[in-house]
């Protein structure tokens, strides 16, 4: 179904993003990301509750040539907070980079909000690929050594306690938001 909306474009398609896999090698490990996507439709608290849970990362993406969604960002990170679990690693991205010229959100102003949230930042270029995969990649890697120490804290307490080595940690389970299902989860 298309749209007629307004003047900076023709038409608006709508596209909901519900699984898209992104992989990445760590430490000599496989990590896979499950993205999901709310298409921009943060305002609909329903279906955005769902898609936080489970969520051990974030990525909050504003305009940097528009103020009004980077003002948005404490919004969405409150209701992250709020939703998710409570030590999801979240990043926020300042995209269009490439539009440098039409900027409206400083680098610095981000940054200063980044550092004062205690969030990961970097621009970001999905039309040239400016940083993109670095934004992942980033996130993912914080992630991943996030879990990696939780597991080798469960291996060392499991040493001093007499449990079997080799005990298998199911990144599921590390948290109470975690251990439900979602429709769409493998």
């Amino acid at each position: 179904m298309a749209y007629k909306v307004d003047h900076e474009y023709d038409y608006l398609f709508k596209i909901v993003l519900i699984r898209g896999l992104w992989t990445l090698q760590v430490e000599g490990k496989t990590v896979k990301a499950q993205i999901w996507d709310t298409a921009g439709q943060e305002r609909y608290r329903a279906i955005t509750s769902a898609y936080y849970r489970g969520a051990v990362g974030a990525l909050l993406v504003y305009d940097i040539t528009k103020r009004q969604t980077f003002d948005n960002v404490l919004r969405w990170l409150r209701e992250l907070r709020d939703h998710a679990d409570s030590n999801i690693v979240i990043m926020m991205a300042g995209n269009k980079a490439d539009l440098n010229h039409l900027r409206s959100v400083s680098a610095e102003d981000a940054q200063n909000l980044a550092e004062k949230e205690g969030l990961s930042f970097l621009e970001t270029s999905a039309l040239e690929a400016f940083n993109v995969e670095k934004a992942f990649q980033t996130i993912l890697l914080d992630i991943y050594h996030i879990i990696s120490k939780k597991a080798l804290a469960a291996q060392e307490g499991a040493l001093t306690t007499g449990l079997p080595q080799g005990t298998t940690i199911n990144v599921a389970n590390l948290s109470g938001n975690m251990n439900k299902r979602t429709c769409c989860s493998n």
